[in-house]
């Protein structure tokens, strides 16, 4: 296999105050000589793929967070699938060919440990990709977030918001599993018809149309788990529409990410209705992932469990296609295509 003389990265050039621009990152060239496995527990791994989430974006902020901050001058921090082009020893663990994930960043070649890679065997019905999406830690996180933290049960009524998304849509999938009545919302009729005619929820409401707010009272009524994927205003209607004892899993706020949150108005009803509302971070569930990823997989086999492949191309774009997440441009898990 004939190499490149040169690795692309983008590393953060500074931290963006709104929505990330040009001026948030930077390519840099890093001769491939300097990525020649010299120990015998290194490899060198071309990415194929890299996972664009929401979450990226707040680790660009310099705050306290679950994870420290990208710093200036640092490779963005990303999970990605790719394969192994060069190792120290034939005698290691991985060989030429093996398929790999890790936290390889955004660049198109990593000098890797063996101890950071996980080797990849999809089961029946899946690929390596599904490893960043329904295999990976976005339907984990969905799992998780449902099944522990909401505590879902047969017979609830269920809203999932950011509900086309890599979350959302294994979340309302998972619901539905469970036997629950499914509401979803997203930003697009196109989106809202997805939801119901391929993942099969009881309504998809538009929260761009006029009149979201009679709808979702229509259709909800009261509400017993709230899967949050999005914070903001759809977060604060739902908390006008708790039943007794609901729950309200706080996975992620993407309204918010790019500006500055402005609070909420509805929270008295979590005391008048004995409601929980609770953030969670998927990666404290790592001692379980095992469990998790057995029932994900049994139903991909199974055609219990859709996914969609939001695929683009091009390290040099993933900026953009970040910011694209919060602009709705995926329907699905989005990938960023690097080879």
């Amino acid at each position: 296999m004939t190499l490149p003389s040169e690795a692309t990265k983008l590393v953060l050039a500074q931290r963006p105050k709104g929505s990330i621009d040009d001026s948030t990152f930077k390519s840099e060239k890093v001769p491939m000589t300097e990525l020649t496995p010299s120990k015998p527990t290194e490899v060198l791994v071309r990415v194929d793929y890299i996972s664009i989430d929401p979450a990226m974006r707040g680790w660009l902020n310099d705050t306290r967070s679950y994870i420290p901050p990208v710093q200036i001058g640092e490779t963005m921090r990303a999970q990605g699938v790719g394969t192994v082009v060069k190792v120290h020893s034939t005698d290691g663990k991985f060989k030429v060919g093996d398929v790999v994930k890790a936290a390889f960043g955004w660049t198109n070649y990593a000098l890797m440990d063996e101890s950071k890679l996980e080797a990849l065997n999809p089961p029946p019905g899946a690929t390596a990709l599904d490893y960043l999406g329904v295999l990976g830690s976005t339907a984990l996180t969905a799992y998780f977030g449902l099944l522990d933290v909401a505590q879902l049960k047969s017979g609830d009524t269920c809203v999932v918001s950011g509900a086309a998304g890599a979350v959302g849509s294994v979340a309302c999938q998972i619901a539905k599993l469970k036997g629950a009545k499914v509401i979803a919302i997203a930003g697009s009729d196109e989106k809202c018809n997805w939801l119901e005619s391929d993942l099969g929820v009881d309504k998809a409401l538009n929260y761009k149309s006029p009149s979201f707010r009679d709808d979702f009272k229509k259709n909800v009524g009261y509400l017993d788990v709230y899967f949050d994927n999005v914070g903001g205003d759809i977060l604060d209607l739902c908390l006008t529409r708790l039943n007794k004892g609901a729950r309200i899993a706080l996975c992620g706020a993407i309204s918010d990410y790019n500006s500055k949150p402005k609070g909420l108005a509805g929270y008295l009803n979590l005391i008048s209705q004995r409601a929980k509302m609770e953030g969670f971070i998927v990666f404290d569930y790592a001692s379980r992932y095992g469990e998790a990823q057995r029932d994900l997989a049994q139903w991909l086999k199974e055609g219990k469990l859709k996914r969609r492949f939001h695929v683009e191309q091009g390290l040099e774009n993933c900026p953009k296609h970040l910011n694209g997440i919060f602009t709705g441009v995926n329907t699905g898990k989005m990938y960023g295509r690097v080879v």
